[in-house]
């Protein structure tokens, strides 16, 4: 099987390709493909070595599988001259997410959904796909009314030039030695802006999270109120989640719930300062909840603590997932 990777050299694609190895993903031959500027580059797995291509010499060699990480102007280009190639393709980007046509997947909670006529399939957002892999089990016991979150969100999500920027003014280096990626400084700082706003006032990632959920839960009734900022940390995102639900419930029962849901670890023991925190998600694919209570202000809330690897589950991680459960439709 030959697997493609759009956006090798990337954050994200780096990612890609060690979590396609660590998995043992069955592949014979890895097609890394990268911008002009890295053509020619160096990628090694699995002990051998892959130079990096371009995006039409990679669609010549059809492979059976592509994974994107090269943001929404490339996947609206290059995903369907893949498809129609006869490749799938497993997309991180933006682009196709809310397209009615293609399926949203977080493995965990709606893998079922898909078919052997999938070949463009959506990653989620980083926050959507750790928000939802608590929440979703939730709404199936429960049914959540209402959720109102506020992220904290690594400069990793933002790529390679935001960890140089962030580096670069914690080290002091002087303003203009250095390319910047945010509009004010990251370093001793959070900046509640993340993606351009909208005509609403709220952000394009919140409205991601919005509508990201309604279609993954495949319920549109369930209000979303996001808040999402950047925050000078490598390692993982971090979410504040406060959920109102239709049905009562027993805290003790509700943390059962979680302790037992695929993908999720509960790290919850104020007793001992046990709770979750990207000093301790990074290079994990499991998401991590914690601080978990009732909410004192309403008859049937909770508020959690919600933490993952931004890179891994929240991009990577959970396209190789995706990918290992479309294999059977590429064998046939």
């Amino acid at each position: 099987m030959k697997v493609a990777v759009v956006g090798a050299t990337g954050l994200v694609g780096t990612k890609m390709i060690e979590v396609l190895e660590e998995r043992n993903f069955p592949l014979n031959e890895l097609i890394p493909v990268a911008s002009a500027k890295s053509a020619g580059k160096i990628i090694k797995f699995k002990g051998r070595e892959y130079k990096v291509c371009s995006l039409d010499y990679a669609v010549a060699q059809k492979p059976a599988l592509a994974i994107f990480s090269a943001g929404s102007e490339v996947s609206k280009e290059w995903a369907p001259q893949f498809a129609r190639a006869g490749c799938r393709v497993i997309d991180n980007s933006s682009c196709w997410r809310m397209d009615e046509t293609k399926k949203l997947i977080i493995p965990e909670i709606n893998a079922d959904i898909l078919t052997a006529s999938d070949y463009i399939i959506a990653n989620p957002n980083c926050s959507t796909i750790q928000m939802l892999l608590v929440a979703a089990p939730l709404h199936r016991a429960y049914v959540i009314k209402r959720i109102v979150v506020s992220t904290y969100q690594s400069v990793t999500g933002t790529g390679y030039k935001a960890i140089r920027q962030m580096q670069a003014e914690r080290s002091g280096m002087e303003q203009g030695a250095y390319e910047t990626v945010y509009p004010y400084p990251i370093d001793k700082n959070i900046i509640p802006h993340i993606d351009s706003f909208t005509d609403n006032g709220y952000t394009k990632e919140e409205m991601k999270m919005v509508n990201e959920t309604h279609k993954i839960l495949c319920d549109g009734s369930v209000a979303v109120s996001p808040t999402t900022a950047r925050v000078p940390v490598a390692g993982g995102h971090s979410e504040s989640v406060n959920i109102e639900f239709e049905k009562e419930f027993e805290l003790h029962e509700l943390v059962n719930i979680l302790e037992n849901s695929e993908g999720v670890t509960v790290k919850d023991d104020v007793k001992n300062n046990i709770y979750p925190m990207p000093l301790h998600s990074s290079g994990k694919d499991d998401v991590f909840v914690g601080r978990i209570r009732r909410d004192i202000s309403l008859k049937s809330g909770v508020n959690l603590w919600i933490v993952a690897d931004n890179l891994r589950k929240g991009a990577a991680t959970n396209a190789v997932q995706i990918a290992e459960k479309i294999i059977k439709f590429i064998k046939a």
